[in-house]
């Protein structure tokens, strides 16, 4: 217990120190931070038993939030793979006015699908990645069957040159991915692609036309430290941990915060996925369910690329109703397609590190 609370006395110190501002400081102290050590003991965990009163150095801001349980029927979360509202546990911070986390909502064995459409579909042309910058449509046509065979295998030869999956970092997804709702229209998917050396720097998503709407975020795979800050940089950022399965809202106020991801956690010794991923996904679905069955072999090459990566999706509303795209780019729009969808950073990326992380 002592040396927890030394550890959190020297990253509030760390924040108030002149120098780079305090966004920074966190970001690059839990970048170099060491799973299971007095490091990590001001990171808020909200999936802890006690988390109505919350765990870490920020734990006096969390506060339990409510959700409107009759916004979704318990058949439509069902559908979804998620449990009826009434069960979801979702909290807040003081001081983050639209900042909603929920742990994991999903059924047991559901999160199967989302991981698998992450992989095997979202990846496919005509949606945009990374790749497409340094190779042709047709090397990156159809990632996951060119990777399958190297995932299923990866433990045989562990020296073997990564696969085209476990070389993706982003994939964009347009209109033809438009789930119609009450209030909110989800026009636009990312996914971030993580390996245990990455890191998403400091940013505020601000490349949709409209900002009024809530960013939905959904994480699936391995653990990761999520930092949110305030409008400016220099204010102190709140740390917590991003399990898979757990979902964040950010809207209103919280929606033009700084954000980041600065570590993304190894698995428990002698564990290679979270528990939660260890369940299968029913072999009776509803009947209008959109989750789809998941065979033993696709799960193997899921299962295999999660033992060290983490996925993130956020889903978000471009435009306002009644809103168009304007025919020409706007002034502060014209910049590279890249730009506000993903800024992930890894020891090995070929591709400079000024490109792909906005904190350098």
């Amino acid at each position: 217990m002592g040396k927890m609370a030394a550890a959190m006395g020297s990253v509030a110190t760390l924040a108030t120190e002149p120098g780079e501002d305090a966004f920074r400081k966190l970001f690059r102290f839990y970048r170099q931070s060491r799973p299971g050590t007095p490091d990590l003991g001001g990171v808020i965990d909200f999936s802890a038993a006690h988390a109505a009163h919350g765990t870490g150095l920020g734990a006096h801001k969390v506060v339990r939030a409510q959700l409107s349980v009759s916004s979704v029927s318990d058949h439509d979360a069902h559908r979804a793979g998620l449990q009826p509202v009434s069960k979801w546990r979702a909290y807040g911070l003081e001081g983050y006015p639209g900042f909603i986390f929920i742990p994991n909502p999903f059924l047991p064995g559901y999160q199967w699908h989302w991981v698998k459409q992450c992989l095997k579909l979202y990846s496919q042309k005509p949606n945009v990645c990374n790749l497409d910058k340094h190779m042709t449509k047709e090397e990156t046509q159809d990632l996951w069957e060119q990777s399958k065979e190297f995932l299923r295998h990866k433990e045989v030869n562990k020296r073997r040159p990564r696969s085209l999956l476990e070389k993706l970092r982003w994939v964009t997804l347009g209109y033809h991915y438009n789930w119609d709702s009450k209030g909110f229209r989800a026009e636009a998917g990312i996914l971030n692609y993580y390996r245990l050396d990455s890191t998403l720097g400091i940013h505020v998503d601000r490349s949709e036309l409209d900002h009024s709407k809530p960013l939905l975020s959904f994480s699936f795979g391995q653990s990761a430290i999520f930092l949110l800050g305030g409008l400016k940089r220099e204010e102190v950022p709140t740390a917590m941990f991003m399990h898979s399965g757990d979902i964040m809202v950010m809207a209103g106020f919280s929606r033009l915060l700084n954000h980041a991801v600065p570590k993304v956690l190894p698995s428990p010794e002698g564990k290679s996925l979270p528990c939660c991923l260890q369940t299968p996904l029913p072999a009776v679905l509803p009947r209008d369910s959109v989750v789809e069955p998941c065979s033993v072999e696709d799960w193997k090459v899921c299962a295999s690329y999660l033992e060290t990566a983490r996925i993130n999706m956020t889903v978000r509303q471009v435009l306002a109703t009644d809103q168009d795209f304007p025919l020409e780019p706007v002034e502060e729009n014209k910049r590279d397609i890249t730009a506000g969808f993903c800024h992930l950073d890894d020891k090995n990326s070929q591709v400079k590190r000024a490109r792909l992380n906005p904190d350098s």
